[in-house]
């Protein structure tokens, strides 16, 4: 995807980068389950963002609303070529270095080990089932102090409008509930979901080129996580 309207993130901006995913995620559902511990989940959040930045920023389209990262959409686009090669060495690369981050920040293994059964709320294999004209967004995030001030429609109205000029679908997965009113107004809607080892559910979500803004609608009072 290539757009004017956003702020192109490079190596540089990488410190924002894990900054405010790590801010985002900290009590993100997906990573509670994954790192039950607070003080192990701050220590080690920074260290996995650090790895999937750098990956990412590698193999994908990494923008952002300027460089200092309030707002962040990182995109898989399917219709770009790629190197096979250089995709999946880069990617065996850094979940290498992820594992020996999880191993060094906890002794016992249990981090390394919740990571290895939520293997699947970690990937994205449900997307083969969907058409190549596909983008996926891999995180969309916007940093808690800037929440409510137009920054997440500034960073995903681009790629909405990219994708419906091109007529491409937009997938991407939540594992938080309380987002999908958000999603639903912007034209996702839920293809399936999907339950495995934990107490939850990863929601995929698909948006078809073309749809239209919708109502947006309360999200619903949350329970814990």
């Amino acid at each position: 995807m290539q757009t004017d309207r956003l702020y192109r993130v490079t190596e540089y901006d990488i410190p924002n980068v894990i900054r405010t995913l790590t801010e985002c995620f900290q009590a993100d559902p997906l990573y509670r389950q994954l790192i039950p511990d607070a003080d192990v989940r701050q220590r080690t959040l920074p260290e996995i963002f650090n790895c999937d930045a750098n990956e990412m920023l590698s193999c994908c389209n990494v923008y952002a609303d300027n460089h200092e990262v309030g707002g962040l959409v990182i995109l898989d686009d399917e219709t770009e070529p790629y190197d096979p090669l250089r995709y999946f060495s880069t990617e065996a690369f850094y979940a290498l270095k992820t594992d020996v981050c999880l191993v060094r920040e906890d002794w016992s293994l249990k981090t390394l080990w919740n990571f290895f059964l939520g293997r699947q709320y970690l990937n994205s294999r449900w997307t083969e089932e969907l058409p190549d004209n596909r983008m996926q967004l891999i995180y969309f995030a916007v940093r808690p102090a800037l929440q409510g001030a137009g920054v997440g429609h500034k960073m995903i109205q681009p790629v909405m409008d990219y994708a419906d000029e091109h007529g491409l679908l937009i997938s991407l997965e939540t594992h938080n509930p309380a987002n999908l009113p958000r999603y639903n107004h912007y034209g996702f809607d839920v293809y399936k979901t999907l339950k495995s080892h934990f107490e939850l559910t990863q929601y995929c979500l698909v948006r078809q080129p073309g749809a239209p803004l919708r109502p947006r609608t309360p999200a619903a009072p949350q329970k814990g996580m």
